[in-house]
């Protein structure tokens, strides 16, 4: 398997590079914006399905230029965030599509002030975007806050394990919250495997969000690899530019594809 997985936005061109390598995933990532034009998402779906390609959204991540949070005191963020994903529930039950979503980004309330209490909030305000579409939405973890494996110890037995919560590990998030921790990165890959039904691969010193090449930093991904690889992933890597090129996602997708060839090797 190539495992040629990749993330993008609408643009067409940006589109047409990614499928110029014949991609098995692509994760759209929205804009704001984006939401005006719901019918050049469905389209854009419709276009991988047409090819074969599975479809991923991400929901936007910023409002007005404020980060998105489930709990903000700020009414127009929170009905921003209510009414996108009531929205992209709609389009990926009709267009067979899933999405990603964030309860909280950095730098916003949620980021502070992690006690029990608040987790549990948290967990009714994501029950209610849960009856929008139990089946689509997919909850991506943060480096801190809330919503972030390394910084709340009440998250999966007090969010995940009641609502059976479907989520995104990011593999590089979770190493980031534990300050570059490989094993409390397998610890968190093992108990949240029976919820996860996607991963975000890319590499990370484990210092902050640098979102680098696989291979080019310090996460143990003969580790991970046989805890993902049966699963639903893209290669989630910052690109230069007007990120129309994709290669380091490419060059990443073959360096998870070389770990399994060796270890292929290795066991003959």
């Amino acid at each position: 398997m190539k495992f040629i997985r990749l993330k993008g936005n609408l643009e067409q061109s940006n589109l047409d590079n990614r499928l110029s390598y014949d991609p098995d995933i692509i994760e759209f990532y929205l804009s704001e914006r984006d939401l005006k034009d719901q019918e050049l998402i469905r389209d854009r779906i419709r276009q991988l399905h047409d090819r074969g390609v599975k479809a991923f959204l991400h929901h936007p991540p910023m409002y007005q230029g404020e980060y998105l949070d489930i709990l903000s005191g700020n009414p127009q963020v929170l009905r921003f965030y209510h009414e996108s994903c009531e929205a992209l529930a709609r389009i990926c039950v009709e267009e067979r599509a899933k999405c990603v979503v964030h309860a909280h980004y950095v730098h916003t309330a949620s980021c502070g002030n992690v006690t029990r209490e608040r987790t549990e909030l948290l967990r009714e305000e994501i029950r209610k975007v849960m009856a929008y579409s139990r089946e689509v939405f997919v909850w991506e973890d943060s480096t801190e806050g809330l919503f972030s494996y390394g910084c709340n110890p009440y998250l999966i037995k007090d969010v995940i394990e009641p609502l059976a919560l479907p989520l995104t590990v990011d593999v590089s998030h979770t190493f980031i919250s534990f300050r570059g921790d490989n094993e409390r990165l397998r610890d968190i890959l093992n108990r949240t495997a029976p919820y996860a039904q996607y991963y975000h691969l890319v590499d990370s010193m484990g210092l902050e969000h640098d979102s680098l090449q696989l291979g080019r930093g310090k996460i143990d991904w003969r580790m991970v690899k046989p805890l993902v690889q049966n699963k639903d992933f893209i290669f989630e890597i910052t690109l230069s530019g007007d990120h129309s090129d994709c290669t380091p996602m490419v060059d990443s997708a073959h360096y998870f594809a070389d770990i399994v060839a060796e270890e292929r090797v290795g066991t003959k």
